[in-house]
């Protein structure tokens, strides 16, 4: 092997040493700052109220309890809140909505720690929950939630012991990049919650119910792959009225919503809790439907 060869190699392998190191920071510094995130005690005061016994309350809160601010899909808490179906997302790691029945967490927290997890996304000790989407239905009024906790209080207690969650060093990196929300409670503004209208089938209000969408078809809402799922993981949708966006009426939208089957007669990928949409009612959906019909077309893939 001549001199000139040599230089060669040894510079190639010098760049890629530094390249190695400068990964590896990025991604200690990235792990880093997750963990200690994870790690902060927000000073949100936890409210004091009476939870409501009126009927119309009562079942206010079941509505949006079984399709807003879904608990009990089954990826989420399931519908006897003892607790979700394990979500596997590859090298992300995997995902276990926990017991919150009586039984279960739901016992360990008063009433107006229930209220501030909703709202703030902050569990009983005052740190973020991981992956719990208390930021798109955090909006949801005072009264709704309040109407949520007084509906959940209603429910049995079942005896379950709760699944595991972990998330890797890829999801952590990703969360801090803002490309999957794991850290909840730091994507929200404690002290300035923008809280949502009166209900009406109008854009204004769809505009908080699509906050639920953004988990998944990303912050456009322009779809494409999840970052860092697996390969077999459902790719979201363009939900903009782009030419590879949305096509389709009302009458269609609503017949997805209501039975989780597209018009070309593909049922739509579990990964979407259509066990809660389909519970949104004619006033939702006509104001998602609005909403969405609002949006800049943005190409498929812009997330």
């Amino acid at each position: 092997m001549n001199q000139t060869v040599k230089t060669a190699l040894k510079a190639v392998i010098g760049v890629l040493g530094l390249g190695l190191i400068g990964g590896s920071c990025f991604v200690g510094y990235n792990v880093h700052a997750f963990n200690s995130s994870l790690d902060k005690v927000y000073p949100v005061p936890v409210p004091t109220f009476a939870r409501s016994a009126d009927p119309l309350a009562v079942e206010r809160g079941r509505h949006l309890a079984q399709s807003i601010a879904p608990c009990t899909d089954a990826s989420c808490h399931g519908a006897d809140l003892a607790g979700g179906a394990t979500v596997v997302m590859g090298p992300l790691g995997h995902f276990s909505g926990p017991n919150i029945s009586a039984s279960g967490l739901g016992a360990a927290y008063s009433d107006g720690e229930l209220f501030r997890v909703i709202r703030h996304g902050l569990k009983k000790d005052g740190r973020s929950v991981r992956l719990m989407p208390a930021h798109e239905f955090g909006w949801l009024p005072d009264a709704d939630i309040i109407a949520i906790v007084s509906y959940l209080r209603t429910l049995p207690g079942v005896a379950k012991q709760n699944g595991s969650t972990e998330f890797g060093v890829l999801a952590k990196v990703l969360d801090r990049r803002e490309m999957i929300p794991v850290d909840v409670a730091r994507r929200i503004d404690h002290e300035h919650v923008e809280l949502g209208p009166a209900p009406t089938p109008t854009a204004d209000y769809g505009r908080f119910i699509g906050k639920l969408c953004t988990g998944c078809h990303g912050e456009h809402l322009s779809g494409g792959p999840i970052p860092g799922a697996p390969p077999d993981f459902a790719v979201p949708l363009n939900l903009t009225p782009d030419e590879s966006g949305l096509k389709a009426s009302f009458e269609d939208f609503d017949r997805l919503l209501s039975t989780g089957v597209r018009k070309n007669g593909k049922p739509i990928d579990p990964l979407m809790p259509v066990s809660s949409y389909k519970n949104f009612d004619e006033t939702e959906r006509r104001a998602l439907w609005a909403f969405l019909g609002s949006l800049p077309a943005r190409t498929f893939g812009g997330r």
